[in-house]
């Protein structure tokens, strides 16, 4: 019956590949959409919402409601907007999302590494890291609202060159012009880009900026490596000459595909060490929450030189000491250390495991801070004296040295002096 029923819809898709859609969006969770449904609600009569979704998209009858809006602080000032479509919508996305996936992935350049299975911002870091090592100068670059900007008809062109199924372009295009509803209840037509959050978007922005930019610098520029993760980049080249040369054209190639280069965002920068004298005025630019710059380091043999190494910018500091402040660990004395633990462990060792990964020393001061408000919280809950409340942490500690995820690398040490770490 069920094989009845897909032979008489125009468009070939699988029931299994709507399922399939649904257990990836159910594992990322998510927000409502404009519908008020969450995935409690979907999920609670999942049989035939998930019908419905494979029944409208099969016959070529599925438009997408509005996206939601959401507005969202963005790191450097100003607001971001992020699109949160409905549960349902979220799947229609996934089963495109997945048809493109296994199609594009295997043409996609290697050094592409934003929204790929087995490549992380990390990978990216860690390859940047690297090649400025290797080459004396880096052109960074970051494309001016991108997501709100890149333009239609060349982003359903890639897809066409990657797939001969028609429903695919199809929903492609209504996503693309799929209305964007305001916090304040009004509708916003979409003539360009492509909202953030939306689950299709990841894939959409990878294939334009594929040949938008990876093919086109493998093309032009075949000398030059780089490290993009989605509209951040990174192009090292071997001399100012050589970057001036590459910014030129890729300022011209922005233009060309119809973006813009953010002007703050974008430059060229000397990576400064030890054995490079040239006095370049820029030695230090921002990829990833990572600050690239001149720092101390140190050899096996303990002889102590200059390299050009990433450590945690300022303004993630600035971000992440602004959320341990808003925790006002010191106030919860009704908690146990148990429950704060839970409640402060998943954050901190996700910082400690990105932000760590490199120069791990920026970050002791964060985590010192985090262990003087647990001081406090002692004080407050036990009435007692601050040595007393630093000679009780440090029991804690010998008691229990991995309770508090920031221990393993910033443990109490007794006393009110902070301890002295290597780099």
């Amino acid at each position: 019956m069920d094989e009845l029923k897909a032979s008489a819809k125009p468009y070939l898709i699988s029931e299994q590949e709507v399922w399939e859609a649904w257990v990836k969006v159910r594992g990322n969770k998510g927000s409502s959409g404009v519908d008020g449904v969450s995935i409690e609600a979907f999920e609670a009569d999942v049989e035939s919402n998930l019908y419905k979704v494979w029944n409208r998209m099969s016959s070529g009858t599925y438009f997408p409601p509005d996206v939601k809006a959401v507005p969202i602080p963005k790191s450097g000032g100003g607001t971001r907007v992020l699109g949160v479509p409905t549960v349902a919508d979220r799947v229609a996305q996934t089963v495109v999302a997945e048809h493109l996936s296994v199609r594009v992935e295997k043409v996609f350049h290697p050094d592409s590494f934003g929204y790929r299975p087995g490549r992380s911002a990390v990978d990216a870091v860690a390859s940047c890291r690297s090649r400025c090592w290797k080459y004396d100068w880096v052109v960074e670059f970051d494309i001016r609202r991108f997501f709100d900007t890149v333009p239609h008809d060349k982003v359903v062109a890639a897809v066409e060159v990657h797939t001969d199924a028609r429903w695919v372009v199809l929903y492609v295009r209504r996503w693309l012009t799929a209305g964007l509803r305001l916090p304040d209840g009004t509708r916003s037509e979409r003539l360009e880009g492509t909202p953030q959050g939306s689950a299709v978007s990841p894939v959409l922005a990878n294939l334009f900026l594929h040949y938008a930019f990876d093919a086109w610098m493998a093309r032009e520029h075949p000398g030059c490596p780089f490290e993009r993760y989605a509209d951040d980049g990174v192009i090292h080249c071997r001399s100012l000459a050589e970057a001036r040369t590459v910014l030129a054209a890729l300022r011209a190639r922005m233009a060309e595909v119809g973006l813009e280069l953010h002007p703050d965002k974008t430059g060229i920068v000397y990576c400064k060490d030890s054995n490079r004298r040239d006095g370049f005025p820029d030695i230090e630019f921002t990829f990833l929450g990572f600050t690239f710059r001149p720092r101390a380091a140190e050899n096996r043999l303990g002889v102590k030189f200059t390299a050009f190494l990433p450590a945690v910018s300022k303004d993630a500091l600035k971000r992440m000491s602004a959320m341990v402040h808003g925790w006002h660990l010191h106030r919860r004395t009704g908690m146990t250390s148990g429950n704060l633990a839970r409640m402060i462990n998943p954050v901190v060792q996700g910082w400690m495991g990105y932000y760590g990964r490199f120069y791990r020393s920026a970050m002791y001061p964060l985590l010192d801070r985090i262990g003087f408000y647990l001081l406090r919280w002692i004080r407050k809950k036990y009435r007692i004296a601050w040595k007393q409340a630093a000679r009780r942490m440090a029991h804690g500690y010998n008691l229990q040295p991995r309770a508090f995820a920031h221990w393993t690398w910033s443990p109490p040490t007794g006393s009110m002096t902070r301890t002295t770490r290597a780099v």
